[in-house]
């Protein structure tokens, strides 16, 4: 892979899952990472990952949901580094399963200010810097829910067909300008987000339990629900993906090896968009 060697990689909900691991995979890849995060823990855990590797990195704490906060993650970013020349804007929180007239006004305003107002603010504070220095690359983390609906899903399902729009439309604005912006859409992945569905993959006794936990409580959930929630983990390729998996594609997207793609969503599903 060519082309991430000494750049600039800001990574938002780097704390944990696809960010955790795209994140690293960056610093693999040669680049200093910024590594964004709500959860302060889970960021700073992912910057000794990439140090103990050998990596260079930085923690800033965000609130994707906050206009100021993003605006001081970009700032940071670029004082810490001297550029801004990928972003992968990956944050985002998932809901349970519930029908349409069950999704409570708060939990809508919550999921839409974090999915789809967080992409919005922060290409909105990456741009000006991208285009200042004549060049970027940005990855915008949607869904396979942004590909198709999912009964049961409506608000989150809503949340990322609008950060599919959303990844086009900007990437028309600015194909001139040097600055390329794309989408990745995973699939059933092995992440907190899903933790609820999947589980998280901890093999600690701390973590069997909290996963044995979450399992009696989706066991619940789906006993209630009138909704197949086997779709979030059965693919034609009869597994889920790890998050090194997506951390791959968006590396990709952001390399010189995909100059010419912009204004597109790569499903990285194993092959669920396609059934």
């Amino acid at each position: 892979m060519r082309g991430l060697t000494d750049e600039t990689a800001l990574v938002t909900g780097a704390g944990s899952g696809i960010g955790r691991a795209s994140a690293c995979r960056f610093a693999e890849e040669g680049a200093n990472v910024v590594v964004a995060d709500i959860d302060e823990e889970g960021g700073r855990e992912t910057v000794g990952r990439i140090r103990d590797a050998g990596g260079d990195a930085a923690f800033v704490r965000v609130d994707v949901s906050d206009t100021e906060s993003v605006q001081h993650m970009v700032e940071v970013a670029v004082e810490t580094y001297g550029s801004l020349d990928i972003a992968h804007n990956n944050a985002g929180i998932l809901t349970d399963f519930v029908e349409t007239t069950g999704v409570s006004e708060a939990d809508w305003d919550r999921l839409i200010d974090v999915n789809l107002k967080g992409t919005w603010a922060c290409m909105k504070a990456e741009l000006p810097v991208m285009e200042e220095q004549g060049r970027g690359a940005i990855v915008n983390t949607a869904s396979e829910s942004g590909l198709v609906g999912i009964p049961g899903l409506s608000s989150y399902t809503a949340s990322k067909h609008g950060v599919v729009g959303l990844t086009k439309s900007v990437a028309l604005e600015y194909a001139s300008r040097g600055i390329r912006v794309n989408a990745v859409a995973p699939g059933p992945t092995r992440t907190n987000i899903q933790s609820g569905v999947l589980g998280t993959g901890d093999t600690s006794l701390v973590g069997w339990l909290r996963t044995a936990v979450r399992s009696v409580r989706l066991v619940v959930r789906t006993l209630r629900s009138p909704f197949d929630t086997a779709a979030m983990r059965e693919t034609p390729m009869g597994r889920i993906a790890d998050p090194e998996e997506i951390a791959g594609v968006v590396a990709f997207l952001c390399s010189s090896d995909a100059s010419y793609i912009t204004g597109h969503t790569v499903p990285v599903d194993g092959g669920q968009a396609a059934d």
